[in-house]
């Protein structure tokens, strides 16, 4: 006890830092390599080199502008968002990878090259693409010679000379990735040996006869699976089962607050009610704003621009006709005509944007408005003061936006252009600024209509979101000290399984927005049940993780399930051969072997070697190169096939022509590796660059 006593501080030291090394490696343990993967700033890593998370957040949300604009979105659902940050992703790789290529190489663009790149008679299509004339669509020239001047001018804005700056080293760095696969597909060479097997492959003829015993002809019942047969099958497969990233399987079910029937009935019950104040409103724009769930600004649009309940109705209507209570889009809706008129159906025009903050507010920036608009009925050119005072991105081309139809620019900068008439001068004022509109051409002529909605979108009440996730709740009690399994049994509830789920998924089969339960996917372990219901828009959700399946060779355990049906065809096979190879003792031809094993034989005429199909069956590799390396009128041993055994005769090969000059199927062979080329070669890089991705503990 005296000795207890003297050391016991010693003694609580140890203890407490065994204690604490356990959490630690207990943690490790759960969180698998997310532990070790550095610090919360590193999203990945290339080749031994790290990817930052800001970088790589500023190049994602740059791509999402992008592809807003792009794709005329003004918002992205998860898949799209998903398949940018995929993108994005790739891209970050990508330049890495290529990066380190071309610097073993000594890959370079020389200054004269990258000035040619940017001005010369050939220049980059980036270049020509940011300068092409709206109106010619041509490359304007003249236009990025004038940029050129205002951005190396002491007076250009740093921000849009660092952006430029950006897009310049784009264009270079993309030239020298050009410059690396153009090595690598100039060393791309298909000799005439290929060729020539090729054209045999896809012109050589084989005509032959068999007989098959399909794999369902013996019941699945009569076959005993042993674990022989499954290391068998998975040693001779191997390969097929490499995973080229972590994967994660998790069962899960769902209790849906989809609107009930006494929810839908309240929501047409708010619309009704609105419906007689609709008909006698004064003031629409004001009507829509205070009762509309998702109020749009009040346009003329024409025919086709309505949705197509609107569109078939209102270019025939009264004004002040009332249409509906309707149900479009996920929600019941009224919609009243307000005007019908006929204007142009584009409108040419430009203009010079103030900016009010700049200019000491919005009087000041409509008073230097009206003074630009006097010098230019006095002569003062509008281009020129345009590239002087606007501040938007059309600046530089005189303010000139081109030609554009209705739904092309804000409300009330269209009620302007489309309105008026040519050679107006007109300001306006937006949430961009204050605008001075020059209408420089109105074209053609058409009947539109302004039509204003009113919407009140059916969601589930909070009676039914509350009874769906006490349900939940429920469940995730249930299940949480006991078998999942045994629960949705007990509740009579329905599983699902998302396999082979990866880091960065959105989106699962029966899930849209599935992030949240990817990511805690990929910080549980095997057999966890989730902590909590997760809570999908109408969708309550309780998941169990089924499996991980680790990049590389996945090992039979994990495949099992998933080769069973192979693995029990390759049994019924031997069994199949056995049956055939006893009747083939003595047998004179294959009308005798159909006739022992109760099958028939089937003639098959001007079958190739490069489309492997058996008609009336399906594609049978093995079979088709078995008969292309067969003898004439031999009958054949047993052949296992995708569908069943076979055996056959080959009745004739013919033989195409001779080919006498390989080099149109050399160049066809080359031209199929080139489309292929880049997607390959980074392939096969990336294999090689032990890209290691963290993205799910980020997003």
């Amino acid at each position: 006890m005296s000795f207890l006593r003297n050391r016991l501080g010693v003694i609580m030291v140890v203890v407490i830092g065994l204690a604490l090394f356990a959490f630690i490696i207990g943690e490790v343990v759960h969180y698998g390599s997310s532990f070790m993967n550095g610090d919360r700033t590193t999203i990945g890593e290339v080749a031994g080199e790290k990817i930052n998370y800001d970088d790589f957040n500023n190049k994602l949300e740059q791509n999402i502008r992008n592809f807003k604009q792009q794709s005329n979105q003004a918002n992205l659902n998860p898949q799209m968002a998903s398949y940018v940050q995929q993108t994005t992703w790739n891209q970050a790789i990508s330049q890495i990878i290529l990066q380190k290529q071309i610097s073993k190489l000594g890959i370079a663009v020389g200054d004269n090259e990258s000035k040619a790149l940017i001005q010369g008679n050939n220049p980059s299509p980036q270049i020509v693409q940011a300068f092409t004339n709206r109106e010619t669509g041509q490359f304007d020239r003249q236009q990025l010679m004038g940029f050129l001047s205002n951005i190396s001018s002491s007076k250009a804005d740093p921000a849009t000379r660092d952006q430029w700056a950006t897009f310049v080293n784009q264009i270079i760095e993309g030239k020298k990735s050009e410059k690396y696969l153009s090595l690598v597909r100039n060393g791309l060479y298909v000799n005439s040996l290929e060729a020539k097997d090729d054209y045999e492959a896809r012109n050589k003829i084989a005509n032959f006869s068999y007989v098959t015993l399909d794999y369902a002809s013996v019941p699945d019942n009569q076959v005993k699976l042993t674990d022989d047969d499954y290391n068998s099958y998975y040693n001779e497969h191997k390969n097929e089962f490499k995973n080229p990233e972590e994967t994660r399987a998790f069962d899960y079910v769902v209790f849906n607050a989809a609107p009930s029937k006494a929810d839908t009935a309240a929501v047409k019950e708010q619309i009704n009610k609105l419906l007689d104040g609709f008909k006698t409103s004064k003031n629409d724009s004001l009507f829509v704003a205070i009762n509309a769930a998702t109020p749009a600004p009040l346009v003329y649009q024409k025919k086709g621009q309505l949705e197509p309940t609107l569109d078939s109705v209102m270019f025939n209507a009264a004004t002040g006709f009332v249409y509906g209570p309707y149900f479009s889009n996920g929600a019941y809706k009224i919609a009243k005509l307000i005007n019908t008129e006929v204007g142009p159906d584009s409108v040419q025009a430009r203009h010079i944007l103030i900016n009010p903050a700049t200019a000491g507010g919005v009087d000041k920036a409509l008073a230097k408005a009206d003074s630009l608009r006097k010098l230019i009925q006095g002569g003062k050119s509008f281009a020129d003061l345009a590239k002087t005072y606007s501040i938007d991105g059309s600046a530089a081309k005189g303010g000139e936006l081109g030609t554009f139809a209705r739904g092309s620019m804000v409300p009330v900068f269209e009620d302007a252009v489309f309105n008026g008439k040519k050679g107006d001068l007109k300001i306006v004022t937006s949430q961009f600024g204050v605008h001075l509109i020059e209408i420089e051409d109105q074209k053609g002529s058409s009947k539109v209509v302004k039509v204003a909605v009113v919407d009140k979108p059916l969601t589930p009440s909070s009676k039914t979101q509350s009874a769906a996730y006490a349900k939940a709740q429920s469940f995730l009690s249930k299940v949480s000290g006991g078998s999942f399994a045994d629960a949705i049994k007990a509740d009579k509830l329905q599983k699902q399984t998302a396999d082979d789920v990866t880091a960065s998924a959105s989106a699962v089969t029966g899930l849209e927005n599935a992030r949240d339960v990817v990511k805690w996917a990929y910080g549980a372990k095997k057999g966890d049940v989730s902590n909590q219901v997760f809570e999908l828009g109408n969708q309550y959700v309780v998941a169990q993780l089924e499996a991980i399946k680790p990049k590389g060779i996945l090992t039979l355990d994990m495949v099992k399930k998933q080769i069973e049906p192979a693995v029990r065809n390759q049994v019924k096979a031997k069994q199949l051969e056995e049956k055939l190879n006893n009747a083939l003792k003595g047998a004179a031809g294959l009308d005798k072997v159909a006739a022992q094993v109760g099958g028939k034989v089937v003639p098959v005429q001007n079958i190739v070697f490069a489309n492997p199909i058996i008609p009336g069956i399906a594609q049978e590799n093995k079979v088709v190169g078995a008969v292309f390396g067969s003898a004439l009128h031999k009958v054949s041993k047993p052949i296992e096939g995708q569908n069943g055994v076979y055996v056959f005769e080959v009745d004739s090969f013919n033989n195409p022509p001779a080919l006498n000059n390989a080099l149109k199927d050399r160049q066809q062979i080359a031209q199929a590796v080139l489309q292929r080329l880049d997607t390959d070669v980074f392939n096969v890089l990336k294999d090689k660059a032990n890209v290691k991705d963290y993205r799910a503990k980020f997003f």
